[in-house]
């Protein structure tokens, strides 16, 4: 079963929704790139669930520990582990699922492919796994802003469609700021069509059901050459990064 992303910069998570804890190990950063614990938990804290009445209410403080590989504020160029300890643990919420299978849930294809199952929360296929991700990613962003042709690197991801809900063109012509896609709790930049969303999803919400919505993410600053003409086109890769989330279910590029 893989469990590892990339070849020259690698990530692989580990550990399982409801089990002691998740985390990743990257392998094939730089030495001496300074990063602090603080830096990560900062793009942890941005994931963390129970953020807001619109998310799973989940209690989980995800502080991060990182057990090898950075050394007084600097990566010492070995493997970093990760790791984030799972405080809400309520295995026992899914008793249930121990004789039943979730409908578009991972669950069956475990049980048909390796003959045994974890069904506490959906185990390694919870979106729980994301932590290790996004620790990661907190590094590969230290590395693309400072370590990359010179840095200057700068990627912003935020919402731009719920349901029927689409923000106006006119409001992204701009590269959004960290401040305006933090404002709200669905991390829309434009206020307007954020409370709309919020709404929707509420009402949806109320009646047991849930809605799809769109992500867009920009980057600027990518010097030429990142990425290979065949298989592991920069499209490629990011695609197969993206796709491999629980709730991924389209990818487009332009």
């Amino acid at each position: 079963m893989p469990n590892t992303f990339g070849k020259l910069f690698t990530v692989t998570t580990w550990g399982e929704s409801h089990g002691p804890g998740v985390g990743a190990v990257v392998d094939g950063c730089p030495p001496r790139l300074p990063i602090e614990a603080a830096e990560i938990q900062a793009e942890l804290d941005r994931r963390r669930p129970g953020q807001s009445d619109i998310v799973t209410p989940r209690k989980e403080e995800d502080r991060v520990e990182i057990l090898s590989g950075i050394f007084e504020g600097k990566t010492t160029g070995t493997p970093i582990s990760l790791l984030v300890r799972n405080a809400d643990q309520r295995p026992g919420a899914y008793d249930e699922m121990r004789e039943k299978f979730r409908p578009s849930h991972a669950d069956y294809t475990y049980e048909a492919k390796f003959g045994v199952r974890d069904h506490r929360g959906g185990g390694r296929s919870s979106a729980r796994e994301t932590v290790g991700r996004v620790a990661a990613g907190a590094i590969a962003k230290k590395i693309l802003a400072h370590g990359v042709a010179g840095g200057g690197v700068e990627i912003r991801a935020f919402l731009t469609q719920v349901h029927d809900i689409v923000v106006p063109a006119a409001a992204l012509e701009k590269f959004p700021t960290l401040a305006e896609v933090e404002a709200t709790a669905v991390r829309c930049p434009d206020l307007e069509t954020a409370a709309r969303m919020i709404e929707r999803i509420k009402a949806v919400r109320s009646e047991g059901d849930s809605v799809g919505g769109v992500i867009e993410c920009r980057v600027r600053g990518v010097p030429p050459g990142l990425g290979e003409p065949v298989f592991d086109r920069l499209e490629a890769d990011l695609a197969k990064a993206m796709l491999s989330l629980p709730a991924t279910k389209g990818f487009e590029i332009g």
